[in-house]
């Protein structure tokens, strides 16, 4: 007797537990469109503030770098301007990334990537790139961007 007793108890035990998992997976279920509708808006909000974060950082490392060369609006000078439609259309973030982090060879573009002997990080170079993508909405049509003071370097 005392036998059925604990079966029946046991099987009452069960049977609530198994009432609250059916009750905490329908309130899943319910919030679930809730989280597929609110989550998308989230996540643009928070890349938003990421690239306003790097575009900040990348400002303030260009201003103490790449300005001397490149012009503080990156309307160039010694180097090529990179505030123009011809450099921001034609190169995509690998790209400029890339000219960062290894240089040109035969300019005065030396490598600033820590990997090449530099004194920026990748996270420094992908700020710097991402500041430089920031222009490229109001670029100005620059036709001789490469050499904007009639130099002839680089």
């Amino acid at each position: 007797m005392a036998e059925r007793t604990y079966d029946a108890e046991l099987e009452q035990e069960t049977n609530r537990w198994m009432w609250w998992g059916l009750a905490i997976m329908a309130i899943m279920v319910a919030i679930f469109p809730l989280y597929r509708i609110y989550e998308p808006s989230a996540r643009a909000d928070a890349r938003d503030l990421q690239e306003a974060s790097l575009v900040e950082q990348g400002g303030a490392i260009y201003s103490l770098n790449c300005a001397s060369c490149h012009g503080q609006d990156g309307e160039g000078g010694l180097g090529p301007a990179l505030n123009s439609q011809q450099f921001l259309t034609a190169a995509v973030d690998r790209q400029v990334s890339g000219l960062i982090a290894v240089g040109v060879p035969g300019t005065q573009m030396g490598a600033y990537s820590l990997d090449f002997g530099g004194p920026f990080t990748s996270e420094q170079i992908e700020a710097i790139t991402t500041f430089l993508r920031a222009w490229e909405e109001d670029a100005p049509d620059v036709e001789n961007w490469r050499d904007p003071l009639g130099l002839g370097g680089g």
